[in-house]
């Protein structure tokens, strides 16, 4: 035997041994969409798909970055231990109380009182609010995005970072290194940053230069700002101004439509949390709990007062809180379930939950836009509206260019939850999120007078409409579907 035939031999060997364990590995802690696309995957098209899977196959944080998240979700569980799981008096639906106990098992944050001090849904409007919460800081003011941008709309929100530093306040930024990096200005950014006295770091860092290496795919994608522990925002605008620093989207009239909520109470103290931890993970200090995680009084319950439980989730936090929460919480409803999200791409559990909630007579409505800014996302989600049409989910389409990037959903009348995470894979394994579940005040109500609005610039789809799909777009839709599975 030559030693060409020897080498080729052996590669054949070494092959199927790899595909062998493959078999045997992937599954392991990963759901079964995921399992079978990565198989596929490696089965196939091995020379691709062996290098992908060891880059980015593993659904966990490992190493260095999974030992200090573990300690700061260890932190995070000591300071909120003394709590109740309810704010004292409380009555609660036993289903919902459920829910309760299984957020805070997950996340260590339990429900609190905060009150509604405005719903966002204008960006420019959010960004004053901004600037107006940071000049009234006298503490600090803790600010963490996914994007950070300085451009025309954001100029204010800086300057008051800027105002704030002069006159003695502590200002914290975080900002995530991939998803702020591509952006016009970054570096010129940053630098004010530094000369202005702000004390910002990346998040999720990727700089092979100094030894900083992370997982591409995994990011940070939170949003939310904490002012002096009294003052909270959390919801899906990014700090960028709504055309996301592009000259062809502004021609276009390409718009990004948010939605975030500014809270009070003590609320407040659980999103300080998660920014503490998230603090400690990127820089490794602790910062003191006595100083920033402060006890409110408790609110009564009505009106701008809401029973509220923020929800921390992502790669820290394996057992994926922020899909338990929406599978478990829709399959409470019994009236009506309302669900805006940019980027819907259910797992098998969440996707089995919503079409079980129409076909057992739940009012099940989906506002989606019209098209997604995201290729393979828009295309995945397309594939799942023949099985939601069929079972009797109202899509409710948002015409383009605009793109809708609001994250809530609402429950009946009970329940409403708000924030930073997708219905899609990469929300509920590969991005740290957070959300905020609310009852008890005027949370729905003001969610659902939100879509109110969004109804009356939308269309319907309907399933005759879909049917008239040509093949080619079914075909694409579904390879895209496939590769959303791959984490």
């Amino acid at each position: 035997m030559t030693w060409l035939a020897a080498l080729s031999a052996t590669l054949i060997v070494l092959e199927y041994v790899l595909k062998i364990w493959a078999v045997g590995t992937v599954p392991e802690n990963r759901r079964p969409a995921s399992s079978s696309a990565w198989l596929l995957l490696i089965l196939f098209v091995p020379l691709l798909g062996f290098p992908l899977y060891w880059l980015i196959g593993s659904p966990w944080v490992r190493g260095r970055r999974h030992e200090v998240q573990s300690r700061a979700n260890q932190l995070l569980a000591e300071a909120n231990e003394h709590l109740p799981m309810l704010p004292a008096g409380v009555d609660i639906l036993p289903g919902l109380a459920s829910v309760v106990r299984m957020n805070r098992r997950l996340t260590s944050l339990p429900c609190v009182t905060g009150a509604d001090e405005g719903l966002y849904g204008d960006t420019g409007e959010f960004f004053a609010a901004l600037a107006e919460a940071i000049d009234a800081a006298e503490h600090h003011a803790h600010i963490e995005f996914y994007i950070v941008s300085r451009d025309a709309s954001t100029e204010a929100v800086f300057q008051a970072m800027f105002r704030a530093v002069a006159r003695g306040v502590q200002v914290r930024l975080l900002l995530d290194h991939l998803g702020s990096r591509k952006y016009p200005g970054r570096k010129e950014m940053e630098q004010a940053l530094t000369d202005g006295g702000v004390d910002w770091h990346h998040m999720m860092p990727i700089d092979p230069l100094r030894r900083r290496w992370r997982r591409p795919d995994l990011r940070n994608h939170r949003k939310l700002l904490v002012v002096d522990a009294e003052t909270g925002f959390v919801g899906s605008h990014n700090l960028i101004g709504d055309a996301y620093g592009s000259a062809a989207n502004e021609r276009a009239g390409r718009r990004w439509k948010d939605l975030s909520m500014r809270v009070s109470g003590d609320v407040v103290t659980s999103l300080q949390s998660v920014f503490l931890t998230d603090w400690f993970t990127e820089t490794g200090e602790r910062l003191d709990a006595a100083t920033y995680l402060l006890d409110h009084p408790d609110l009564e319950p009505g009106d701008r007062a809401n029973i509220l439980q923020v929800v921390p989730s992502g790669p820290g936090f394996p057992t994926e809180p922020n899909l338990r929460m929406f599978t478990a919480l829709v399959s409470l409803a019994t009236e009506k379930i309302s669900i805006t999200s940019p980027y819907f791409v259910p797992d098998e559990s969440l996707l089995a939950a919503i079409t079980s909630a129409a076909y057992r007579g739940v009012h099940v409505e989906l506002f989606v836009g019209e098209k997604a800014d995201q290729f393979l996302v828009g295309h995945a989600q397309r594939s799942y509206y023949r099985a939601l049409l069929t079972a009797g989910v109202v899509i409710q389409l948002y015409p383009a260019p605009t793109v809708l990037h609001g994250k809530y959903l609402t429950i009946d009348d009970a329940v409403g939850v708000i924030g930073s995470s997708n219905m899609d894979y990469r929300s509920f394994g590969l991005t740290y999120e957070v959300m905020m579940m609310g009852f008890g005040g005027d949370l729905v109500a003001r969610l659902q007078a939100n879509d109110e609005q969004y109804r009356a610039a939308c269309r319907e789809l309907t399933l005759q409409e879909w049917d008239q799909q040509r093949w080619h777009q079914r075909y694409l839709d579904n390879v895209c579907r496939l590769t959303s599975a791959l984490m």
